[in-house]
């Protein structure tokens, strides 16, 4: 669980921004230093101290996605958890999409895993619907029913209601894998949503993630 206690930085005078469309200098040479010291503790650790947490808010996001282009699953980790101690953080329910679908399409399920329980503890989550599809769709996918239910737990805890997509997102995966138990369960929930009409669940639909950065990022408050 991150931190209640938050620190305050100095991130240095006469300070531009990151600016759309733009990456800075400071962004681009703390990549560059973070995965030259990966594979040592002490100076991975030092250029968090010294480099990273002297950004502003939207370097730190550039530096995450750069990581996350260039698949660096165990750095873009760890640079998500100091984003998350940062006092302009706020969580939100895209942006832990966007890194659970990472990490989960770089094999770091363990990993992945882990961040969906960081997101179950945070308080205030941020987000609707569209980030609890792309969840649900990332755990269907990979053939983790048990955190696709707990994420539609998660999402109904949080007053979300789930659409047409989550509901055939989840009851076709579940009737795929052969869970017809859990999708009469989720059809019956879908019919006190949608009434008995079900044809939704026959039609064809995909999933509009590609703003997924934008929308969970750009957007945020405090930008």
């Amino acid at each position: 669980m991150r931190s209640t206690v938050i620190v305050m930085r100095d991130r240095g005078k006469n300070r531009k921004p990151l600016q759309r469309g733009r990456v800075s200098i400071e962004a681009i040479q703390t990549v560059q230093a973070l995965k030259r010291a990966k594979k040592d503790e002490n100076s991975l650790k030092q250029v968090f101290e010294t480099m990273f947490r002297r950004l502003v808010k939207l370097d730190m996001i550039a530096v995450l996605r750069d990581l996350q282009r260039q698949n660096e699953p165990v750095l873009a980790l760890q640079v998500f958890d100091e984003m998350r101690k940062e006092d302009w953080y706020k969580p939100q329910v895209l942006m832990y999409a966007e890194m659970i679908t990472f990490l989960a399409d770089n094999e770091c399920f363990d990993k992945a895993e882990l961040v969906f329980m960081y997101m179950k503890m945070e308080n205030g989550l941020e987000g609707g619907v569209q980030g609890f599809n792309a969840l649900l769709t990332t755990f269907m996918d990979f053939g983790n029913v048990a955190l696709c239910m707990e994420c539609y737990e998660l999402m109904r805890k949080v007053g979300c209601e789930p659409d047409r997509l989550a509901f055939k997102i989840l009851i076709n995966g579940l009737e795929s894998k052969g869970e017809y138990g859990l999708s009469v369960i989720l059809r019956q929930e879908a019919e006190g949503f949608f009434g008995e009409d079900l044809e939704f669940l026959e039609e064809m639909e995909e999933i509009q993630s590609s703003n997924w950065p934008q929308a969970c990022y750009l957007h945020s408050p405090g930008n």
